[in-house]
């Protein structure tokens, strides 16, 4: 999902004032909170308990604390951070996360794994039915924890978070629903070839050669400009969509390319202009109340715009693909910069602040356009309502340790 991951990122588009006048308020209080994830808690994963195999005790203690070995390696190729060989006694309460509950995302990453796991994928599978304490001594085992640091030492950075939104959304154009959602133009695709950007946001809304490009390309149509921003910043949702014929069904949007144009945050512009203090929900809500013939301003402080896939729903429990390639787990999955943690890499993440205080086993398998740096991760919480509202009041310190096959 590169939640754009999203990371964010036909005629004319339609006059955005006229709509918001009539926006219902509360449904937008409940949406609005994804908003402010862009300035850049966590849902518990309630399953059943696994059924417990005897299998053979490793020989160590599972209390054991094994010294950095000089043999483990952190990856190469990584430019915008550093590793710092660590102990798993640093690693704040390692021994309380329910590794039952986490080892589904360790299942996920060998879906697709990369080279430093595809030896260790078939413990992985056969340990999904053990016992905490023998999953535990596993990872202790076979991965050595680094900290993970900025180019300039500092090991305390920031945690946002993310979550797939659910909307209503018609097949065609009509009466209430008039605001589209794109497939990616043949000519913006061409223009990423060359490594070039396409249009910005506000010209899309209003160049005709942009929407001569974009003309037959729509999936579906919403009913407020507001909500298909949401949608662009988060990178995927779903949609309960009235077909054609009547029928309503759910599907999933995607991302699937955008206009290359760099990514800013609308919180970021209300802030800079001094249209608000507080540039949390309640507060770019109050702000929209007090300007609705400005909203169409503030959508298009962001020119990133995003392109969408349509995707079928197989199993509504898991979520949609990050930049991995896999399903991502609420809770458990995390958006992070490439550059800094690759793919797949299991991350212990420990952040305590006013929405919750989270110690866990999480791995990187997605990305986002806002998400740069080396202590950085969007934390994906799930699909609905209330992961929305979790992750828009998500902005609190974070660290992190990578743990990197030995």
């Amino acid at each position: 999902m590169v939640h754009q991951t999203m990371s964010t990122k036909t005629k004319p588009a339609p006059n955005a004032s006229k709509k918001i006048i009539h926006m219902r308020f509360l449904s937008l209080g409940l949406m609005m909170s994804a908003i402010v994830g862009l300035l850049s808690c966590s849902l518990p994963i309630r399953v059943a308990s696994p059924p417990v195999q005897t299998l053979p005790m490793p020989t160590s203690s599972p209390a054991a604390a094994p010294t950095p070995s000089i043999a483990s390696q952190a990856p190469v190729g990584i430019s915008r951070s550093k590793w710092v060989a660590a102990n798993w006694t640093d690693l704040p309460q390692w021994s309380n996360d329910s590794l039952p509950q986490a080892w589904g995302v360790l299942l996920r990453n060998c879906e697709r794994p990369i080279a430093a796991w595809i030896s260790l994928c078939p413990d992985v599978r056969r340990l999904s039915i053990a016992d905490e304490t023998q999953q535990r001594q596993f990872l202790m085992d076979q991965f050595q924890p680094y900290r993970i640091e900025n180019l300039d030492g500092e090991s305390v950075g920031l945690l946002t978070a993310y979550y797939e939104p659910v909307m209503e959304a018609s097949r065609i154009q009509r009466p209430g629903f008039d605001v589209p959602l794109y497939k990616a133009p043949t000519a913006a695709l061409e223009a990423k070839r060359r490594g070039a950007s396409w249009f910005t946001r506000q010209e899309i809304d209003t160049l005709p050669q942009a929407q001569l490009a974009l003309k037959g390309t729509e999936i579906a149509w919403l009913s407020d400009p507001v909500d298909a921003l949401i949608l662009h910043i988060q990178g995927s949702g779903r949609l309960r969509i009235n077909e054609k014929d009547e029928s309503v069904r759910t599907i999933r949007v995607a991302f699937a390319a955008s206009n290359e144009q760099a990514y800013q945050s609308v919180g970021r512009w209300l802030l800079d202009k001094n249209e608000t203090k507080d540039a949390s929900w309640p507060g770019i809500k109050a702000w929209i109340a007090r300007n609705p013939n400005r909203v169409q301003e503030m959508l298009w402080s962001n020119p990133r715009f995003i392109f969408f896939k349509e995707e079928e729903i197989s199993d509504s429990a898991q979520g949609p693909k990050g930049a991995q390639g896999v399903s991502l787990t609420a809770g458990r999955s995390i958006a992070v910069d490439p550059l800094s943690i690759p793919y797949s890499t299991l991350v212990w993440l420990s952040s305590d602040g006013p929405t919750q205080k989270l110690n866990r086993l999480v791995a990187a398998q997605d990305t986002g356009s806002a998400i740069t740096g080396a202590v950085r991760a969007d934390f994906y919480m799930g699909t609905g309502q209330q992961a929305g509202e979790l992750a828009g009041r998500t902005r609190q310190q974070l660290r992190m340790w990578a743990l990197w096959p030995r």
